[in-house]
């Protein structure tokens, strides 16, 4: 039965958004930050986020053929990719919002999938879940589930859900959807508050220096 590896980089690792300035430094970072984990990007498929949208659960299976997809070549816009490839990265930069690995050791499959606001009011916890039934016939109840760091409600509430924070919507819509919360994992660190993390948020208002991203890495292992 496979195993599933998770990382998450801090701003040690430099930022991981690829832009126009420094693409060049950002791939450099992506490169080392990959290297730590014994993966490379011709080796890792990026969950390429599009906000240009009105459909905010868009999710897909991937295998060994998508390696390199958004980090050495063109790759697909998702908000949340999944695959049963052994040793296959997916890998998501993050603003802000919370990057959440959903493992199924049963049926050896593993997804990466971004919720924040816009996810969240589509109810994209639960169609992620709804996602590994439909495509590998996971049972809920047995998800093994990881958050990353995500801006929390003091700095970051979302107004749509009572001002409630991007974790805990994204908690109660997974266990609505049947996993257990036993299952998960919440790190509980505040992107506003932890300065070890980049944030988009305190960027914009004048509390950082540096708009970066800090990224979540996630795969099965043999």
């Amino acid at each position: 039965m496979s195993g599933s590896k998770i990382a998450t980089s801090t701003t040690i690792d430099g930022s991981m958004k690829r832009t126009g300035n420094g693409a060049r430094i950002i791939e450099q970072n992506r490169v080392l930050f990959l290297a730590k984990h014994h993966t490379s990007p011709n080796k890792s498929v990026l969950v390429q986020l599009d906000y240009d949208s009105d459909d905010f659960c868009r999710y897909e299976v991937v295998d060994e053929n998508a390696a390199g997809e958004g980090m050495t070549r063109s790759g697909r816009v998702a908000d949340g990719l999944a695959t049963q490839a052994k040793n296959l990265g997916l890998f998501l930069p993050l603003a802000d919002c919370n990057g959440v690995v959903l493992h199924d050791p049963v049926h050896q499959a593993i997804m990466l999938t971004h919720l924040g606001r816009h996810n969240l009011e589509q109810y994209g916890g639960v169609k992620s879940v709804e996602f590994m039934i439909k495509q590998f016939g996971s049972n809920p109840a047995k998800l093994h589930v990881h958050f990353s760091p995500c801006a929390g409600k003091k700095k970051y509430p979302l107004h749509s859900f009572g001002d409630s924070g991007i974790a805990e919507i994204s908690k109660q819509q997974l266990c609505s959807a049947g996993v257990l919360s036993a299952n998960i994992i919440d790190p509980d660190i505040d992107t506003t508050i932890d300065a070890n993390y980049f944030s988009h948020s305190e960027f914009l208002r004048g509390n950082r220096s540096n708009d970066g991203r800090f990224a979540v890495l996630a795969m099965l292992t043999d």
